[in-house]
């Protein structure tokens, strides 16, 4: 559906266009997505933690500003995610051995099993662009990254 039918809107040109529809497209795959995190009682920055940890996992324990790096949303407060995960036993965290002011996080059996469990959330987050084919997905990508600079 067109976004000028969707939100019944009017628009100065078309980047304006492009910005709304790009926002409201981004705010409704969220809103799916957030849907299966919900199931798991997860918020999508602790997912995303997990998700960084369970890649990187064969490095053996990484820093809070490693993962700070990799996240999707750079203004997470890291140090609050990994606390809230450790006390819910899906990450171990503890000092570094050569710097005591580093913490050393990694992800627990817990941790690798609820993200084992969470596969369809990762599955059903790739249906999202289902309506794309895989050239479209490609260009989308393209587009993207372009708009990003």
């Amino acid at each position: 559906m067109k976004i000028d039918d969707e939100i019944k809107g009017r628009f100065r040109n078309e980047y304006h266009r492009g910005i709304i529809n790009l926002t409201y497209t981004v705010n409704q795959l969220n809103y799916e997505f957030l849907q299966h995190l919900k199931k798991h009682n997860l918020s999508e920055p602790q997912y995303n933690v997990l998700r960084v940890l369970r890649g990187f996992r064969s490095d053996g324990p990484v820093s809070i500003s490693f993962i700070k790096e990799r996240m999707l949303d750079r203004n997470s407060d890291v140090s609050r995610i990994v606390d809230r995960l450790v006390n819910q036993g899906y990450v171990n965290r503890k000092e570094n051995s050569t710097d005591r002011r580093i913490k050393d996080v990694e992800i627990s059996e817990k941790g690798i099993s609820l993200i084992a469990e969470m596969i369809d959330c990762e599955y059903k987050s790739d249906n999202l662009l289902q309506n794309l084919t895989n050239d479209e997905v490609v260009e989308l990508n393209r587009i993207l990254d372009k708009i990003r600079g």
